[in-house]
């Protein structure tokens, strides 16, 4: 039966909302119906921060979250840290007593990304409060005095939490499956992989959505009207993850945040690629099977995965079948997937002995930013020779996709400085990169072939001890 309302805690409140509009997003929830203007509209499209709020403890981008996700969840805002009497919280006397805040358009973001990270990490390093920061921007104070106030917010004596009772939280929790109908739209949130699936073959021309961090944007830039929308966050089958004996096994709609430490926890050389990837909102909200089937040449998790040899598992009614990911693309935004086929799973094999893996990302900016090339390698060594060699490239073609010509001149050869300028040149066969606003196509080609150069020099420990990143100095 349609519904059509949602019910969430807001604030340690239940609250009942219409919904009138799939794509309305919490924001304009906030801002328009309940006048909770804290939270602020800066891009739209989940850079900036000024929306932060806190989804079920975790920050997320109000802008471009659609209201009827958050159905059955607890939802805190900026106005819900202050104290019944009025007091503020920690974190905000921290960023008033440090001066953390100029014109205060961006605060409130900061603010809830601030009380994340207090929930959290009770001592948390430079490195770790960047991170935690790294998905709001401010144009005012030179983040100085935001990360003073970061140290500066437990020296209170007790620790203040914000949150809902469990009785709350109890009483929004949906177990059926929610179906909103208005004005000849639909928004589908089943629970079961058979029920998504069956509905997918009912509108094969739905929206299949997860974390919206791509298509909220088609709707606050693009003005596109949804007309139907099956939602993967409540799919227990799609939300699991679990690691077997030969792989670990991703469901599609399993969170970055999620999925990401499973993959490093098994391959510690892709930590600082991931770490760029997004910012902690995004990767809150965003799913590492939405990146994959979104097939953005420039979508970061890809040549990692690739080079580690991953598979997709895709769905149609009640029958599955298993691809690997390399074989995915055919063309710019053009897959594998049939009519009614979805994406349930990644797999993601265990490392081998004795393999290395590395993944690196270039662009304008450390945090938060698009790849103008990312790359990622699997090096397996026989003595001094190479028993076997893979390199993906994301932002250099219409598809991520291996470098063939490359990892044939590596394959077998030494793996010395002769055997990488000999790949470097079989790069050029392998990619003709576009010229737009990130690079040129010959500075793309240059930074990859550099890139190469400098996984070697890391395989062989003749990288620098200190290097100096986007003026950040630190020891490897």
């Amino acid at each position: 039966m349609a519904a059509d309302s949602i019910r969430f805690v807001l604030n340690g409140e239940v609250v009942t909302a219409d919904v009138t509009d799939p794509t309305r997003t919490v924001l304009q929830f906030l801002r328009e119906d309940l006048r909770l203007t804290g939270s602020k509209e800066g891009c739209a499209e989940g850079d900036c921060g000024a929306c932060t709020v806190l989804l079920d403890g975790k920050p997320i981008n109000a802008c471009i979250q659609f209201l009827p996700t958050i159905d059955g969840k607890e939802l805190v805002t900026v106005e819900g840290l202050r104290g019944p009497d009025g007091a503020l919280h920690p974190v905000q006397q921290a960023m008033v007593a440090e001066h953390g805040s100029q014109c205060g358009f961006c605060t409130p973001g900061f603010v809830m990304s601030l009380y994340a990270l207090y929930c959290n990490n009770d001592a948390p390093t430079r490195r770790e409060i960047d991170d935690a920061l790294a998905g709001n921007l401010c144009r005012c104070t030179g983040y100085r005095p935001i990360i003073a106030a970061a140290r500066a917010m437990y020296q209170g004596d007790e620790k203040r939490l914000v949150g809902a009772g469990a009785e709350a939280l109890r009483k929004v929790r949906r177990t059926d499956d929610l179906a909103i109908e208005s004005g000849g739209r639909r928004f589908f949130a089943p629970r079961s992989i058979e029920t998504f699936a069956g509905l997918l073959e009912q509108y094969p021309d739905a929206t299949i959505l997860a974390g919206g961090t791509d298509i909220g944007l088609w709707v606050t830039k693009q003005y596109r009207e949804l007309g139907t929308i099956i939602y993967t966050g409540h799919v227990e089958a799609m939300t699991s993850l679990e690691t077997s004996a030969t792989h670990i096994e991703i469901g599609a709609a399993v969170t970055l945040s999620d999925a990401i430490p499973a993959i490093v926890a098994e391959y510690p050389g892709l930590d600082e690629m991931f770490r760029r990837f997004a910012s902690p909102p995004i990767r809150n909200a965003g799913t590492l099977g939405g990146n994959v089937a979104n097939g953005s040449p420039i979508g970061d998790s890809m040549p990692a995965l690739m080079v580690l040899g991953a598979t997709l598992v895709l769905r149609k009614g009640d029958q599955e079948r298993e691809l690997p990911l390399e074989t995915f693309y055919h063309d710019y935004q053009i897959n594998d997937l049939q009519p009614g086929e979805f994406v349930a799973r990644v797999r993601v094999p265990l490392a081998e002995k004795d393999v290395v893996v590395g993944s690196q990302k270039w662009s304008k900016r450390f945090d938060q930013d698009i790849s103008a090339v990312c790359t990622a390698y699997r090096l397996k060594l026989d003595g001094d020779n190479v028993a076997a060699f893979r390199m993906a490239c994301g932002g250099l073609a219409a598809i991520i996709k291996r470098a063939a010509a490359c990892e044939a001149a590596v394959a077998g050869k030494p793996w010395n400085e002769a055997t990488i300028e000999a790949a470097c040149v079989a790069l050029a066969e392998d990619f003709s990169p576009i010229t737009d606003a990130r690079a040129t196509a010959d500075i793309r080609l240059l930074a990859v072939q550099n890139l190469l150069r400098r996984f070697y020099l890391e395989t062989t420990g003749e990288a620098p001890e200190t290097v100096y990143t986007y003026g950040r100095q630190g020891s490897r």
